[in-house]
């Protein structure tokens, strides 16, 4: 009797202590530890499973995609072999074709962006250069050969014509209203992989002096660009086509993070001289100017390293004809002060030819003022 009654009490006690514990541990987990830190999450709200991020460049793509395009080129490669001497072992072990021209087939891929419904398709001139066939693949699958309608070296402009009814447009933007930091985005045929959306912002607007065209006037970006974009849309957060991908700077071959473009509005006044004239009408002085460094303006005896220093003179050209000597230095055009060579250069093309201008120069230490009349640019090919 009793050990039962031992047993009860002690079931009874092991019973109320297991059930105080988990109240204690269920009410108040920290009980036992009353330093325990709180961490405290902010979170954001779980988004639906058919939403669409806030902050996505999906609609403006959608907009601009169907527009840019794939350009594929095949150019017939004549190579010359060295003759063989007319021998009869020589040919027999050499073969009796040996010394006839061989030819091959190259094929490259580029990026181009439908800008007019009448079929007009602007890429770089370095795409097509050259080559013999040209095919332009569309984004909805269609595929179709076109013609060249003009290209500009100079600028690495060229425009292409393709025949088919029903073709997406691209909007054209304002690349003057393009500021450093706005977001863009590149469409391109990268490595031939298919057409590809990278982004990025505007790293710099007006690049000049980098030895890749004549006329330069380059958005620089850090969306990834590579070979095969070439020709391909940067477009701005509303999908508006603000320029012409170009060229990158790298060490590799592949994007490093500077990529350049061909703004919208360089591009679309070539685009238009293309299509009236079939070139692009620019100004020419006959010169070449050279930049004006600390070493030569110290040996000119100049105070400044403003302008821009005629190394040669065209003979017969229109500097000639005013009386233009290597050694003069053209300080400004019409009164308005010359900065630098590109400078220079750039607003001597926009002066229609047979145009009078008015050029300060210094020569041997002396301003003096020649008027010129300005000639049409020889057509680069």
């Amino acid at each position: 009797m009793k050990i039962t009654k031992t047993i009860s009490f002690i079931v009874r006690f092991v019973t109320i202590g297991l059930a105080i514990a988990f109240l204690i541990l269920y009410f108040s987990p920290r009980a036992l530890d009353k330093t325990a830190p709180v961490v405290e999450f902010k979170e954001s709200t779980p988004a639906p499973a058919t939403g669409t991020p806030s902050h996505s460049y999906a609609d403006v793509v959608a907009m601009a995609t169907p527009a840019v395009v794939n350009i594929s080129t095949k150019t017939v490669i004549t190579e010359r072999t060295r003759p063989v001497p007319n021998d009869p072992v020589l040919r027999r072990f050499f073969g009796h074709n040996s010394g006839v021209p061989k030819q091959r087939l190259e094929s490259s891929l580029g990026s181009g962006v439908i800008v007019s419904a009448q079929g007009y398709v602007l890429t770089n001139n370095h795409v097509i250069q050259g080559a013999d066939e040209i095919s332009v693949a569309l984004h909805d699958g269609r595929t179709i050969a076109a013609t060249v309608v003009g290209s500009d070296p100079e600028s690495d402009i060229a425009v292409l014509k393709i025949a088919l009814d029903a073709l997406p447009v691209i909007t054209l933007g304002h690349s003057t209203s393009m500021r450093v930091g706005d977001v863009v985005l590149a469409i391109g045929n990268p490595f031939g992989v298919g057409q590809t959306v990278t982004s990025g912002i505007v790293s710099a607007t007006g690049r000049t002096h980098l030895g890749i065209n004549t006329f330069e006037n380059y958005i620089q970006t850090d969306a990834a660009i590579n070979p095969g974009n070439s020709g391909g849309a940067l477009i701005n957060a509303h999908g508006e086509l603000i320029g012409i991908n170009t060229a990158i700077y790298s060490q590799t071959g592949g994007s490093q993070g500077i990529g350049f473009a061909i703004p919208m509005q360089l591009a679309k006044d070539i685009m238009t001289q293309i299509i009236q004239h079939g070139h692009v009408i620019r100004g020419w002085l006959g010169v070449i100017i050279q930049e004006i460094d600390p070493q030569l303006e110290a040996s000119f005896g100049l105070h400044s390293l403003n302008g821009a220093l005629i190394a040669q003179v065209v003979k017969n050209g229109p500097a000639d004809a005013a009386g233009l000597l290597p050694g003069d230095v053209i300080t400004a055009i019409d009164g308005q002060p010359a900065m630098t060579t590109q400078d220079t250069l750039y607003r001597i093309s926009r002066i229609k030819p047979g145009e009078n201008i008015a050029l300060t120069l210094i020569r041997k230490g002396k301003t003096k003022t020649v008027k010129a009349t300005v000639a049409e640019r020889p057509v680069q090919q």
